[in-house]
């Protein structure tokens, strides 16, 4: 048994520094993403011409479709292989306009990261301070380790994305089910 005991608590260190590395990762790819989204804005001509740069860079580092089902919540079974793709690719472009839309070229936010929190395995929350414009905000970036770090989520002020558009797609899917989810992304997207 005592010769257990030593083995066992080398193996916890090293899943612990595991895991500790492995958050490290998610902060870092989070830095990565949010420098050359703004990279791109101090470039960019207009918010449209923003998201058309980012968004090929943007679908490796985020994951739309798990924030797509998440959004649409379990209607999202009902919905048929054209349909859940259709519903993707409109809740990407839906999520980079907005988050397109919401830089100013030139104009910097200072974000302070505060390292990673594991919620999950393979699942961290990045919690950060955003300082944009003389206001501060709290955003915490919700991650999950699925063939790289990608950003399943993020948290504005406590209020989550893709709780927000939850309760709006799920009010559409109840209303006609995926037709009327689509309908409203593609109504959405046109305004």
């Amino acid at each position: 048994m005592t010769t257990r005991r030593p083995l066992l608590g080398v193996m916890l260190f090293a899943l612990t520094l595991s895991g500790a590395r492995a958050q490290q990762g998610a902060v870092e790819h989070l830095k990565q993403t949010i420098d050359a989204v703004l990279h791109e804005a101090d470039r960019a001509a207009s918010h449209e011409a923003l998201g058309k740069a980012v968004r090929p860079m943007l679908e490796k580092r985020v994951g739309f479709e798990t924030m797509t089902k998440r959004a649409i919540g379990p209607g999202w079974r009902q919905f048929s292989t054209v349909q859940q793709a259709q519903a993707v690719d409109l809740f990407t472009a839906l999520i980079i306009r907005s988050y397109a839309s919401k830089f100013t070229p030139g104009e910097r936010p200072v974000i302070t990261y505060k390292g990673s929190v594991s919620t999950q395995p393979q699942r961290v929350e990045v919690p950060t301070t955003l300082v944009y414009r003389g206001s501060q905000y709290a955003v915490s970036y919700r991650m999950e380790l699925t063939d790289g770090w990608r950003i399943t989520d993020v948290s504005i002020e406590g209020v989550s994305l893709v709780a927000n558009y939850r309760s709006q797609l799920d009010a559409a899917f109840r209303s006609g089910g995926a037709a009327s989810v689509l309908k409203a992304l593609q109504k959405t997207n046109n305004t």
